[in-house]
């Protein structure tokens, strides 16, 4: 299994962890640093994926391009390796033998996150900010050991644009990669965290973690958020975009490096803002400039940036607070799951429905309150995959994607067919073969197959195999 560079000692935290708070002062920021005491807290076991199978990847292999108009300096005068397309799904030959629990990546991400049937993690794809957690800046063409949480059980995981968030099975939370906007909470801004570092994070055991493009946010067993990093658009929802005065004609926002709870709920109608009492978070989700969150009532809240109707509140306006979506407080209309690309939101319904709000594609016009998807209506959803403008579904026994042009072959619909598709369509490759499973990320979609049975292994050994440089 290839391996990355271990972290240095100590970067797990102490008993004693410098906490640091920011106040206004002169019109800009002012650090001020403290110590605090770590407190014994209560334990918990989070289970695993029950689902494992073999990984297949669809999508651009150029992870150092995609979505550029041209290479940066750095990766310029780096060695080009993977470098094509990959239009159908493939198995990974990095991966023979290794079977797989889980796949993680993000709307802007241009890498991904596997969880080996083992709990290990291991990381690939653009490493600019150090992302991918092996301590350098170095692409990783090949799915690569995270040796810093070696020792660890990694039941899940979350991408940002550059940076990333993995989470143990006793509910201890690690951020690696860019921290210039303070999306890893480790208490300070800092260019880039290259190894598994803890985030300044004293409370309850996180049972979830979701990466906006920079910021962050983790969700701990009672049911409480906890978010951090760039505040420009109130994504993070305290009541705040954090904006202050640099000189009399610029403005700046204050960035928050430090896991802050986020305390307030409300729902407006005719009468006006309700604040909501005892609002217990069951799920989060995020997009590049927004949130979403579902409660133990399956209501769903949203809130950042409004821009295109991604917030579901029929105006293009920020909400700098968590705001239910009137339309899943309707009878039968509650949420079942919750997922967020770059600009949009999609959810399921307890009945089944999937529901589609925002702007996926750049062109036409934006969808600005919950609308059903007719396309995915009497299937049954089980896995959404939401990237930058591209989805992909896992239902039934196929897999449905679409997604305007360009694409790099996360549509998975393999070298004969069409690369784009402004409809839904099934990804032929996959008619056979059955997926527990699936993520995308920026230009790239990932697959965990069922692998069970000899028919099952049959059915995979038709795919091809990749291997970066061939």
């Amino acid at each position: 299994m290839p391996r990355g560079k271990k972290r240095s000692p100590g970067e797990e935290g102490d008993s004693k962890r410098k906490v640091v708070k920011k106040s206004k002062k002169n019109g800009g920021p002012k650090t001020v640093v403290e110590t605090k005491n770590q407190e014994p807290r209560e334990t918990i076991k989070l289970k695993d994926s029950p689902f494992v199978g073999t990984l297949l990847f669809s999508g651009g292999t150029n992870w150092d391009l995609i979505g550029r108009h041209k290479l940066t300096k750095a990766a310029a005068s780096r060695p080009i390796i993977g470098g094509r397309n990959l239009w159908g799904p493939h198995r990974l030959s990095a991966l023979e033998g290794i079977r797989v629990r889980n796949v993680f990546s993000g709307p802007s991400s241009c890498h991904s996150v596997i969880i080996t049937e083992e709990g290990k993690a291991m990381t690939f794809g653009r490493n600019d900010r150090e992302q991918l957690g092996h301590g350098d800046d170095y692409r990783r063409d090949v799915p690569t050991l995270v040796e810093g949480l070696e020792d660890h059980h990694i039941v899940t995981a979350a991408c940002g644009r550059n940076h990333t968030m993995c989470l143990t099975d006793d509910g201890t939370v690690f951020a690696f990669g860019d921290n210039r906007m303070g999306q890893c909470g480790i208490g300070v801004q800092s260019s880039s965290v290259g190894t598994p570092c803890k985030p300044n994070y004293y409370g309850s055991p996180i049972v979830k973690v979701a990466c906006g493009a920079d910021f962050s946010m983790i969700l701990d067993c009672k049911g409480v958020i906890h978010s951090f990093g760039s505040q420009e658009y109130s994504q993070l929802g305290h009541n705040t975009n954090g904006q202050y005065s640099v000189t009399a004609s610029k403005l700046s926002s204050e960035c928050v490096s430090t896991p802050k709870k986020v305390t307030c709920f409300l729902e407006k109608g005719r009468e006006g803002k309700k604040y909501l009492e005892g609002t217990v978070i069951k799920d989060i989700a995020c997009g590049n400039n927004h949130s979403v969150a579902m409660d133990m009532q399956k209501r769903v809240f949203t809130w950042g940036f409004g821009g295109y109707g991604r917030l579901g509140h029929q105006k293009p306006d920020d909400e700098p607070v968590p705001r239910s979506v009137k339309f899943f407080e309707m009878p039968l209309k509650g949420a079942k799951t919750i997922n967020a690309g770059s600009s949009y939101c999609m959810v399921v319904t307890e009945q089944g429905q999937v529901f589609f709000w925002g702007q996926a594609k750049t062109t036409g016009e934006a969808t600005m309150y919950p609308k059903p998807v007719q396309d995915l209506s009497g299937w049954n959803v089980r896995s959404i995959g939401c990237s930058n403008h591209s989805i992909v579904v896992a239902a039934d026994d196929a897999i449905i994607s679409w997604g305007p042009s360009p694409t790099y072959g996360e549509l998975a619909y393999g070298e004969a067919d069409s690369k784009s598709s402004t409809v839904a369509k099934k990804a032929r490759p996959l008619d056979n073969i059955y997926v527990h499973h699936l993520t995308c990320g920026a230009g790239h979609s990932l697959f965990i197959a069922r692998d069970d049975t000899e028919k099952d292994k049959e059915e995979l050994e038709k795919l091809p195999v990749f291997t970066p440089g061939n």
